[in-house]
Order: structure tokens, then C-alpha cells, then sequence
């Protein structure tokens, strides 16, 4: 008989998904967040995506240049995302004609007639950096305070990814790089252990822990990988774990981008990249450099979509405790929670009640 705690297989694509019972952080931290992959926005085309609680729609002009702007028409409130064209280097609205340039503002009406001075849509801030499209939340709409840095290209695949929706929140998302007790419990990992004490720079958390795991599970315990694990968290939208398999020869990086939907809800997209371009396993070799990246990455993002997994169930049906009860052994949660605080417009005002429905399961649909 299935045991009624087992966890629930979760597809890719958009969970049917309710407030879950718990105090909630406030919802939308300022920061960078990936609300879309390069490849996933074309010259000449648009795309719309949820995001902080309303509609964006990003479009790529013909010189290429990606923007981002409020998805309805601040002339008569058409979606823009819908029947809207790219014409050269503006965005123009199916309803009345009116276009608008990559700073939201409308420079040309249907009727030749000059445009009204407050046809202006919210312009997002938007950086195409690592193969990614990252939107910037500031508070009360301000401009961008730092930037994500690009990592080198050169001997790397392109990531693929994977997305999710799920009931959560990007700071207890990314929390767990650093929670270092969970992955034994809920991963599986063995002699858990940190390489050096976090580092913190404004925006920027880094650490590094080592882990072993077995390879084809608990029936052949002594063949493991060796897993070393740097992670480089810029916000609460943007982690990077740089990972090498030790005796494997294996480089990796593996992302984990949250990214609010609205005050319930996160498009959580898992990301991986192989390395090429250094040794590899002797059983690698013979294949060509950008072949051997291709697989390398996706065997890793297999194996990262696996974990996440595993938290699916607790993310979607946990409370955020603060203060909590920590224990040795828990990992440099309390330094997170600490360095977090800096993200929320109103660090002070802590957390703020949330509606008290029955717990739920994650429950995805294609």
C-alpha cells in the first residue's frame, strides 16, 4: 500500500496552488530575478510573465535589445502581450496604434497626433546576463543599487533549465544553500561538513561545503560521489553553486532563481551548465569538448530537479519560524537570516499575518 506521507511526483509547468498555512514573510524583496531565459524571447517578439503581483511584458526590438515594461496600455488599457507588435525599436498596442520605446514612453499615436505626456508605462529595469533575462524590484520602483555579474562563457554549455510554480518564498528558497542539516535528512547526503565560514559583501552571500552522496542509492553505499559546493547568492533571486565531483574530474554550475509571482505564488527555475574546456573523466574523453559540456550539464540539472523535488513538499506546506530554535549542526542560517533583512523595504516591520487554509500537496499540471 502507498504510504499517504510519500512525496508527490511534480511535473513542470504551473501548480493549481493556495495560500499555505503560515506567518509569511513580506512578499516581494527588492532584487534581481529571472523572469526569463535569452532563448526564450526572439528578435521581434513578446512575452508575457507574471511578476510581483502583475503583468510584464518583455519584447526584443530588431537591433536586438530586450525590454520590459507593465503589460497594459496606459492609453486605454490594452494587454500589450496580446496582439502587440514589434515594429523596429518600439512596442505598439493592437487597440488604438499608439508605440511605445524600450523607456515606456509612447512616442507615436494611431493618428499621427502628438502623444498625451502621460502615456507613460513603468519601465522594468532589465539585464541580459548569463544567458538570462533579470528584472530588477526596488523598492518603491527605484532604479537598480547593484548588479549580478557575468561568469565566463568560454568552454561552458548554454544552461538549460527547468520551471516551476510553487506556494513559497524566495528568501526560504535560498535559504537552503545554506542549510546545512537538511541535506542528510532529505537529500541523502553523507559527512556534511562547511570548507570555510560565509562571506558577505552588501548583496552578495558566499559559502562552501563539501558532501558525499551515494551513487546508485543505499544498495551500493561505498561507490559515492564526492561533492564540493561553493555558492554565490547575489539577493534572494539569484543563486549560483559552482560544484566539482571529486575523482570524476566534473565541473558544474548549477542555478536556483525564484523569481514571485504574487504574494503566494514563485516561478522557481532550476538551471545547469557543464564544463568542457578542463580534465575530465578518462570515460569522457573521447567525446568532443562541446558535446561532453551538453551532457555534463544536463545530467546535473536531471539531478538538481531531483532535490528540489524533495523540498516541493515541505516549501509548499511549512511556516516561517523567527526566531528559530537553532541546533549545532543547522549551518549559518542565523548570519542569512541576518544579511536577508537588507532586501525588504521595511526590515523592521518583520513578518505579516497570512490566511489560514488546510495544508495542501503540490499539485502541477503541463
Amino acid at each position: 500500500m502507498r504510504s499517504s506521507n510519500a512525496i508527490p511526483k511534480v511535473r513542470e509547468g504551473v501548480a493549481a496552488v493556495t495560500p499555505t498555512p503560515r506567518r509569511a514573510l513580506p512578499p516581494y524583496p527588492s532584487g534581481w530575478y529571472a523572469i526569463a531565459f535569452a532563448d526564450e524571447l526572439r528578435r521581434g517578439q513578446t512575452l508575457t510573465r507574471s511578476f510581483a503581483g502583475r503583468e510584464v511584458v518583455l519584447y526584443r526590438t530588431a537591433s536586438g535589445r530586450a525590454g520590459a515594461m507593465d503589460a497594459y496600455c496606459p492609453h486605454m488599457g490594452a494587454h500589450l502581450g496580446f496582439g502587440g507588435r514589434v515594429e523596429g525599436e518600439r512596442l505598439r498596442c493592437p487597440f488604438h496604434g499608439f508605440c511605445f520605446d524600450v523607456d515606456g514612453r509612447c512616442v507615436e499615436t494611431g493618428y499621427g497626433s502628438k502623444p498625451p505626456p502621460n502615456a507613460v508605462s513603468r519601465r522594468w529595469p532589465l539585464r541580459e546576463v548569463n544567458s538570462m533575462l533579470l528584472l530588477y524590484l526596488g523598492a518603491e520602483g527605484g532604479e537598480p543599487a547593484w548588479e549580478v555579474p557575468p561568469v565566463e562563457a568560454r568552454g561552458w554549455s548554454r544552461p538549460v533549465y527547468r520551471r516551476f510554480v510553487l506556494a513559497a518564498h524566495p528568501q526560504e528558497t535560498t535559504e537552503n544553500s545554506v542549510d546545512l542539516g537538511h541535506f542528510s535528512w532529505v537529500h541523502g547526503y553523507r559527512s556534511v561538513r562547511m570548507l570555510r565560514d560565509p562571506l558577505t559583501a552588501g548583496p552578495y552571500l558566499s559559502t562552501a561545503f563539501a558532501a558525499q552522496r551515494p551513487m546508485l542509492g543505499e544498495w551500493f553505499d561505498s561507490l559515492r560521489f564526492h561533492f564540493e559546493f561553493e555558492t554565490h547568492i547575489h539577493g534572494l533571486g539569484y543563486s549560483l553553486v559552482e560544484v566539482r565531483v571529486r575523482g570524476f574530474d566534473l565541473r558544474a554550475r548549477l542555478w536556483v532563481l525564484p523569481t514571485p509571482i504574487d504574494g503566494d505564488r514563485i516561478a522557481l527555475c532550476l538551471a545547469a551548465s557543464g564544463d568542457g574546456s578542463g580534465e575530465v573523466h578518462p570515460a569522457l574523453r573521447p567525446l568532443p569538448r562541446a558535446l561532453r559540456a551538453r551532457l555534463i550539464g544536463r545530467f546535473l540539472l536531471l539531478f538538481l530537479a531531483a532535490d528540489a523535488r524533495q523540498d516541493f513538499v515541505i516549501w509548499q506546506n511549512k511556516r516561517y519560524v523567527h526566531p528559530p530554535a537553532l541546533a549545532h549542526g543547522d549551518g549559518p542560517i542565523g548570519k542569512y537570516r541576518t544579511w536577508a533583512a537588507q532586501f525588504y523595504q521595511d526590515a523592521a516591520s518583520d513578518i505579516v499575518p497570512r490566511a489560514e487554509p488546510g495544508p495542501h500537496v503540490p499539485q502541477v499540471s503541463r
